[in-house]
């Protein structure tokens, strides 16, 4: 076979080991129509365990509704999700008043809610980090 002949053969392979290995890098499969329940919270060296008998749930709708409870007040929202990032918009809850540790492991979830976060689904195991990299939610499948 001659030169050209060669490199007409061999192209086609090259460009399917390229696209192969293009496709083959892991991504996060949608997080759309899940449930789950928070397990902890807090900084990511050493988290909070959830509030004993307080039924927690963030739900992210099919439709980029986000919804729940994570510790108080009823929440309920907008996401969208690129790769491993979430992005909450327009969140809004009821402003009851609640007693502790409920207060706090709502403020601090809702913080780390807040905005473009990064996150992490390892089988039923769902960790979201707050912007700063500094705070997490734990949570597990329902």
């Amino acid at each position: 076979m001659n030169k050209k002949m060669h490199i007409v053969l061999i192209l086609p392979i090259i460009a399917g080991l390229l696209l192969a290995a293009c496709s083959s890098g892991k991504t996060n499969p949608s997080l759309s129509d899940t449930n789950w329940k928070l397990v902890s919270y807090g900084p990511v060296s050493s988290p909070i365990p959830a509030a004993e008998g307080i039924e927690t749930s963030l739900k992210f709708g099919a439709d980029g509704q986000v919804g729940g409870n994570l510790g108080c007040n009823a929440f309920g929202g907008e996401f969208t999700q690129k790769g491993d990032q979430l992005t909450f918009d327009a969140l809004i809850s009821t402003m009851m008043a609640c007693q502790e540790p409920q207060m706090s492991q709502e403020s601090i979830s809702f913080s780390i809610l807040a905005g473009t976060v990064n996150f992490q689904l390892d089988g039923d195991k769902l960790t979201i980090y707050a912007a700063s990299g500094e705070n997490q939610l734990n949570l597990i499948r329902q």
